[in-house]
């Protein structure tokens, strides 16, 4: 639409841009100069002079275009992008101003992240344009023709009928699904091919992520009745999705980092353990208790484990297994004897069934 060259002006000693107008697109020039200039936004290209051709700001970097066709763009770039365009078409439907040609080649992304909207060309009517149907942009004024850029248009566009600010939230929403998908919603091999996805097909959902999915689907609803009513509203949603989601993030990230903990300590505990040598295997305890003659041997180990009570020859014995040696009670006991819990007595039965107990320290 233009040729446009860098050059120098030396009055103010800074770099601009030229957009060189020729007779047949001098309207079309006119109407951009007077859109632009009145705009003055952050995001938006500055006009600096008027006259046979436009004198605006030098704009370095890549277009959104060149960046798209690296790939598709992370969620969280793309987003920071579309703030930017968001808060530029603000700024002009502010202004009563409509882009109409709202699309990548047309967005420029400087070296330090910022983002400038170009080309405000078709943001007036005109009464007389010509008419390029095959071209990559369609310029067609007429009652029931179209204008703008084939893939990014929206239904009334195609249609011929009224345009407003409805179409720069349709064509935000083509630019920023083909931003994290890396490719058009509705992609055709001829201008007319595209023109009858963009009134008949649906774009593949499941490509765009779920944080912008719902937003998308307001953008690019086909009746415009049905879509976003502001651009405003397109960012708010935006902003919404995203409180909603980073909570639930945040919860899944503190559970991820408290299960790799839980792994860690786990791991760690197993190496510790498998590296630990065991305890060597303790002897076992060997006791040889000889019962006199004929005599039958009971005996009982005490709950401390430190004795043997034994009764042989209907003599009561208590054998230390600290020093190895025995000692007779001097009792006469029958059947088995038995120790209390604190090891501190013994008891048994004596003749006539009777209980005793015997102290022993």
């Amino acid at each position: 639409m233009g040729e446009v060259w860098k050059a120098r002006d030396t009055r103010l000693n800074r770099d601009v841009a030229i957009k060189f107008s020729t007779q047949q697109l001098s309207g079309r020039f006119g109407r951009e100069a007077r859109a632009i200039a009145a705009l003055n936004h952050t995001n938006i290209c500055t006009l600096y002079d008027i006259g046979p051709d436009l004198v605006m700001e030098l704009v370095e970097g890549q277009t959104l275009a060149e960046r798209i066709r690296r790939g598709a763009i992370p969620p969280e770039e793309a987003l920071g992008i579309a703030k930017q365009i968001a808060d530029a078409l603000e700024a002009a439907h502010e202004k009563g101003i409509v882009h109409r040609d709202l699309k990548p080649a047309n967005i420029k992304i400087r070296p330090d992240g910022s983002v400038k909207v170009l080309d405000f060309g078709l943001a007036k009517a005109t009464e007389d344009a010509e008419t390029a149907v095959d071209s990559p942009t369609v310029t067609m004024t007429r009652p029931g023709t179209v204008m703008g850029t084939p893939g990014y248009m929206s239904p009334e566009q195609v249609r011929g009928e009224k345009v407003d600010k409805l179409s720069d939230i349709w064509a935000f929403g083509v630019v920023l699904y083909e931003m994290v998908t890396g490719d058009q919603p509705f992609p055709g091999k001829t201008t007319s091919d595209t023109m009858a996805a963009v009134i008949k097909e649906e774009p593949d959902w499941t490509r765009a992520p779920a944080t912008v999915q719902r937003m998308l689907r307001r953008c690019l609803e086909k009746d415009a009745k049905g879509r976003l009513r502001d651009i405003g509203d397109a960012m708010a949603l935006l902003d919404y999705e995203a409180a909603t989601t980073a909570p639930l993030r945040s919860r899944l990230g503190l559970v991820g980092w408290v299960a790799a903990v839980f792994a860690l300590l786990a791991t760690t505990v197993a190496f510790i353990h498998f590296r630990e040598e065991p305890p060597p295997p303790q002897a076992p305890l060997r006791l040889q208790l000889v019962a006199p003659e004929n005599a039958e041997l009971n005996f009982q180990l005490s709950p401390n484990g430190r004795n043997v009570a034994f009764t042989g020859g209907r003599r009561l014995w208590v054998h230390s297994l600290d020093s190895g040696e025995s000692r007779d009670l001097t009792a006469s006991p029958g059947g088995t004897p038995f120790w209390s819990p604190d090891s501190r007595f013994i008891g048994y039965l004596a003749s006539g069934n009777t209980l005793h107990l015997t102290t022993f320290l």
